[in-house]
């Protein structure tokens, strides 16, 4: 991968002889090899149906206990200059210090056909930590114009990394009032807010306010904002119809000043642990998963296609069956929707 600028230049595809074994690539992302964690991402990336066929078989290699149940998967959301890439660069350094290895992704606006389609400002120059931190891997990836925040490679690359970090980190593009797919990938959706914006409650209005299992209101040394911010915050997300279980906490933080990290991480963790112990972690992510599958699909034959392999439900009773690895069957309905196309010419 090439990198100009902020610029994101166009992938070299791999040819069909360079594609790695899928299973020995497996094994080297479970011992936490960021080469091959890297070099598993690119695949996943690759459009050539040589590597579609591999990726496949690498996520099911990956598929097992611990996807299900390891790791934690946390999803950052939050209007532009909210500060969340400075808020999640404060999360990394108190995660580090802990001992935890920690996996981003970072989804950033996609630059313009003719400049390659890549992430704007793929160089993470807005996530600062130390580069030779063996513990820390960061990829930024373009949201494809995507208008719920995020492109359909992420939840199969999220899939990935939690194989290898501790922590794995998805923070959305932050524009527009769309960016809701995060609710169907994230085990813990925080939602940024920047105090005295004039458009929180605009953000919370349109959805977005159903999503977030926790708040963080950044910038909190604005004072006076911060509080008036974290009340609106509060007091619309006590009306909404939500679990009765969950207290969804609303933080004071300051990324620059570097306050209130500490309570923040203890949310976070506080409700992993809400999860794994109602027996819900294993549920949600094999949710997340059905929905992907259902949105691969959607995207690439429309209503017409789903409808050829007996339509949502019947999708929805093949996907549970295969409880945990539904990779592989995702490609067996491509392949069946693509014959039933063919034979209908």
């Amino acid at each position: 991968m090439v990198w100009r600028g902020w610029v994101r230049c166009p992938d070299q595809q791999m040819t069909p002889a360079a594609l790695p074994d899928p299973e020995q690539l497996a094994l080297r992302i479970l011992r936490r090899e960021r080469a091959a964690v890297a070099r598993g991402l690119n695949l996943l990336d690759n459009k050539l149906a040589e590597a579609r066929q591999c990726s496949v078989r690498l996520l099911a290699a990956l598929s097992g206990e611990h996807s299900l149940n390891g790791g934690h998967l946390i999803g950052i959301t939050g209007p532009p200059g909210a500060g969340k890439s400075s808020l999640v660069s404060a999360m990394i350094r108190e995660w580090r210090r802990a001992g935890r290895t920690v996996g981003v992704l970072a989804v950033d606006p996609s630059s313009r056909p003719e400049l390659g389609g890549g992430a704007l400002l793929g160089d993470r120059i807005r996530i600062k930590n130390a580069a030779h931190d063996e513990g820390l891997f960061i990829r930024s990836l373009a949201n494809r114009n995507q208008l719920g925040g995020v492109a359909t490679e992420v939840w199969p690359m999220s899939w990935l990394m939690l194989a290898a970090f501790d922590i794995v980190v998805v923070e959305t593009v932050g524009v527009g009032q769309t960016e809701i797919d995060i609710a169907e990938i994230g085990d813990t959706v925080c939602y940024v807010a920047q105090p005295a914006s004039g458009d929180t409650i605009q953000y919370l209005k349109s959805g977005i306010i159903e999503i977030p299992d926790i708040f963080a209101v950044n910038k909190s040394d604005l004072g006076a904002a911060a509080y008036k911010t974290a009340g609106e915050i509060g007091r619309s997300a006590s009306r909404q119809d939500r679990r009765d279980d969950w207290d969804y906490p609303v933080c004071l933080v300051s990324a620059t000043m570097n306050t209130g990290i500490t309570e923040l991480h203890g949310n976070f963790d506080r409700h992993r642990s809400f999860l794994a112990h109602a027996g819900l972690l294993q549920k949600l992510r094999t949710r997340h998963q059905s929905a992907w599958v259902v949105r691969v699909l959607k995207e690439e034959f429309g209503t017409f296609g789903v409808e050829l392999i007996g339509g949502y439900a019947e999708i929805g009773k093949r996907l549970e069956a295969q409880c945990g690895n539904q990779f592989e069957e995702c490609e067996r309905m491509r392949q069946q929707i693509i014959s039933r196309f063919k034979s209908s010419d």
